[in-house]
Parts: C-alpha cells; sequence; structure tokens
C-alpha cells in the first residue's frame, strides 16, 4: 500500500489527534471509531494495518496485536474539513474488544409505531444488506453452533458444494411449478452467494454494479 499522505489538508487537534471511523471495506458496516496521531497514521501506511492513539494509555497500538484480529487497509479517505478519516479494512476478527463484529452492536429501540409498520420502497432490498452484514459478523466471531460459522470453518469447498445444491434445488421448484418451495430454495441460494461472496471478499454492491453496467 502506497500513500502520500496530504498532511497540509489533514486538521489534528490540539491534543494531535483525528478521529479515524473504521468501516468494513465489504459489507460498509462501521467497526468502530477510534484516535490516529500523526504518528499512528504514518504506521498504518507503512504497514497496511491500522493503528492508533491509546487515549487511555497514552501509547500506539497496533489492532491485533495481542488478540490476532488485525484490520488490512484497503483504502484511507478524509473528509470535507479534513478533520476525520475513513479507514476501510478487511478485518481478520471482530473489531470490538468484547469478542464482537463491531463496537456499535447496540441499537436505540424505536417506539413509533409508523416506523415498524412496513418496509419502505427504498427499504425493499435492505434484508440484502443486513443479511451481508450478519454474515460479516458470523465470519468474525465465528460462534459455536451457528451455521454460517460451520461453512467458514470447512472452507471453500463446502461453501461451493452447498451453492451447487442449492441452485439444483432452485430447478427443481421451478421444474414442480411451486411458488412455495421456489421460495424458500431461492432464498437458500441466496444466503449461500453472500456467504460465498464474503469469502471471496467480493462486495454486494461490486455485484450490482455490474447488473447496472449491464442495463
Amino acid at each position: 500500500m502506497t500513500y502520500s499522505i496530504p498532511w497540509e489538508k489533514l486538521r489534528f487537534s490540539e491534543d494531535g489527534l483525528i478521529p479515524a471511523i473504521v468501516q468494513d471495506a465489504i459489507s460498509k458496516e462501521v467497526l468502530t471509531l477510534a484516535y490516529m496521531n500523526r504518528m499512528s497514521l504514518e504506521k498504518t501506511v507503512e504497514t497496511g494495518e491500522t493503528w492508533f492513539w491509546s487515549r487511555s494509555r497514552q501509547e500506539l497500538w497496533h489492532k491485533g496485536a495481542t488478540s490476532g484480529n488485525t484490520q488490512r487497509v484497503k483504502a484511507i479517505r478524509y473528509d470535507c474539513d479534513g478533520d476525520a478519516l475513513l479507514v476501510e479494512v478487511l478485518p481478520n476478527g471482530p473489531a470490538c474488544h468484547k469478542g464482537v463484529y463491531t463496537c456499535f452492536a447496540e441499537t436505540l429501540e424505536s417506539t413509533s409505531a409508523s416506523e415498524t409498520a412496513g418496509r419502505s420502497e427504498s427499504e425493499r432490498f435492505a434484508i440484502l444488506n443486513e443479511l451481508e452484514a450478519l454474515i460479516a459478523a458470523r465470519e468474525a466471531e465465528r460462534p459455536e453452533g451457528s451455521y454460517t460459522t460451520y461453512l467458514f470453518d470447512k472452507g471453500i469447498d463446502k461453501i461451493l458444494k452447498k451453492v451447487g445444491e442449492e441452485a439444483a434445488e432452485v430447478i427443481i421448484a421451478a421444474k414442480n411449478r411451486s411458488p412455495e418451495e421456489l421460495r424458500y430454495e431461492t432464498a437458500d441460494l441466496l444466503f449461500h452467494l453472500l456467504v460465498l461472496l464474503r469469502e471471496q471478499k467480493l462486495p454486494l454492491d461490486a455485484v450490482l454494479t455490474e447488473l447496472a453496467n449491464r442495463r
């Protein structure tokens, strides 16, 4: 990874820090918010993995140095004011010290009935985004008893076998002229395709872009 850091465009705080939002480059989930100083940014660029400045310990820290949950940097962006960074990464395990995929795992619950009544047209495919993020979390956390964990642990051959099996089931359902069966089997196929995309580190966005380009 080779970057030329535009120091003159970046605005560090009085204590020499700049917030760094860390995002999964594939699922687009925000993983954590940390802080960098000039040295940690230089180390991140130099090594291709994230380094931050610990405000509590007052020292540099290499993400994953002790846990093994490193983050390989794919891109670094800065905002229009130059006072915040967006670091796109490929995580090797959970980002949170609690052992979960993202530090932003908690959600404010909505009490508005109008907000929970149903999906709008713009949210029609929101479930695919949610499922892509969930699969990314399963790959990072590997919880015991999870079928998705099982697939990742078994590896590419098992995942490809399941994709082939589910594709065959879709064909059989269509030949049977069974809408219920076809709906169920298509859902299975889409799930296993998303697992395959995650294993291959190919974002769903890339597939959607390919479709748009063909239109």
